[in-house]
């Protein structure tokens, strides 16, 4: 009669361990029905559960798995499985899956208690667990760290919304980000990703820079933060603030593109896009002028922005149409995609405000990047803690994978 068993091997990792082990299994004539391996810190916990047959061979193979293992300085356990238990566990495989990805300056062990906690409690069940981040030295500035743990989790949540916000309640009072998404062949299958450009590919606002040059910059900063924050139309709220800048001399505007400076991870964020075949866009509320800088200097493949009209020499305060507002940057996504031949799911945007939420609630990953509160409430996923490079590990990518 045949027999189902999991063997679990644990010792320090060296060369040739799995070929022998596997070796000793093929001479049984084992088949293998699951098998896993992970190293931590060059200690090995290898997995295999075998189907051993009922000959002459088999019968000996756990033996010769245990000398195997004592000449290679390894522990060898032996647990038996009954065919109605593997039976169950081949039933569980068409179970939905989802990605939990914990996201945060350092790794600690109160965030993991939170999450796995927070998937048990909603009926999840942990596969596996990954280290997507490098390692980090002792004395990396508590600034400069950056860590990422992925989960991949099994089963059907009991209450998905709930869930939702309880990942983003503990993130917040952990002061760190935790996305959760279903595990799909799109999430693997990405190619376009879509970017607002104020306060998330740089870390300003221009209108508000350009409000400063023409002496009204309290006025036009407080209307922004009200549109940013949703509590006013955005377009209503860029026409006034534009208004306020008429007469303006355009020589400033070289200076002050000169003065911006990219978000923490952007350089990083799209040379790997790059590397990986994305076509990438910026969507913006903002202005052309300072769009074509960033496209030039990223690599960016597409623009579409506000036009700052500009008559003799100084700017004329008068929105030119079409304004990309929230509805505009949606609608562009969806034309994107659907000339480079792409599903809306196959799609990334990424942006901080208000006017972004329609384009963040129809890509198939959309993510509010230090955002304000109701953005980050409304958006499917959000990155506070991380640069912009951040991004890629909602991607599943390691940094060993590429520059990260």
């Amino acid at each position: 009669m045949r027999e189902i068993v999991l063997i679990n091997i644990t010792g320090v990792d060296r060369p040739g361990l799995t070929a022998a082990i596997t070796g000793v299994l093929a001479q049984g004539g084992v088949n293998i029905l699951d098998i896993g391996q992970a190293v931590i810190h060059d200690t090995l916990s290898f997995g295999i559960l075998v189907e051993i047959p009922d000959t002459e061979q088999g019968k000996s193979v756990l033996k010769d798995i245990l000398f195997k293992g004592y000449e290679l300085g390894q522990q060898v356990r032996f647990t038996p499985v009954s065919e109605q238990d593997y039976q169950q566990w081949v039933g569980n495989q068409g179970k939905k899956r989802h990605i939990v990805t914990l996201l945060t300056r350092k790794v600690t062990a109160g965030q993991l208690q939170a999450v796995s906690s927070i998937t048990a409690k909603y009926g999840l069940n942990i596969d596996h667990i990954d280290r997507l981040s490098g390692r980090m030295p002792l004395d990396t500035p508590a600034d400069k760290g950056k860590g990422c743990i992925e989960f991949s989790v099994r089963g059907e949540a009991a209450d998905p919304q709930a869930l939702r916000a309880e990942f983003l309640s503990v993130a917040q009072e952990l002061n760190v980000d935790i996305a959760f998404q279903e595990d799909s062949l799109f999430r693997r299958n990405r190619r376009l990703a879509v970017f607002d450009m104020d306060s998330t590919l740089i870390e300003a606002e221009v209108i508000d820079e350009l409000a400063k040059a023409a002496g009204v910059g309290d006025k036009v900063s407080e209307i922004t933060e009200r549109a940013m924050a949703g509590e006013l139309d955005f377009r209503a709220s860029f026409k006034e603030r534009l208004a306020l800048l008429k007469g303006l001399d355009v020589g400033v505007l070289d200076s002050i593109g000169a003065s911006l400076r990219l978000t923490e991870g952007a350089e990083t964020l799209f040379a790997e896009l790059k590397r990986l075949g994305y076509k990438t866009a910026i969507l913006s509320g903002g202005f052309t002028y300072f769009a074509k800088q960033l496209q030039a200097k990223l690599g960016i493949d597409y623009v579409f922005a506000n036009e700052l009209e500009v008559v003799d020499g100084k700017v004329t305060g008068v929105a030119v149409e079409p304004i990309v507002d929230a509805q505009r940057k949606a609608d562009l996504l969806k034309e994107l995609a659907h000339k480079e031949g792409l599903r809306l799911e196959q799609t990334i945007a990424v942006g901080d405000g208000a006017n972004d939420l329609p384009m963040l609630a129809i890509a198939g990953l959309g993510v509010a990047f230090r955002a304000k509160p109701l953005v980050k409430q409304s958006a499917k996923q959000a990155i506070s803690t991380l640069g912009l490079d951040g991004v890629l590990y909602l991607l599943g990518l390691r940094d060993r994978d590429g520059q990260l």
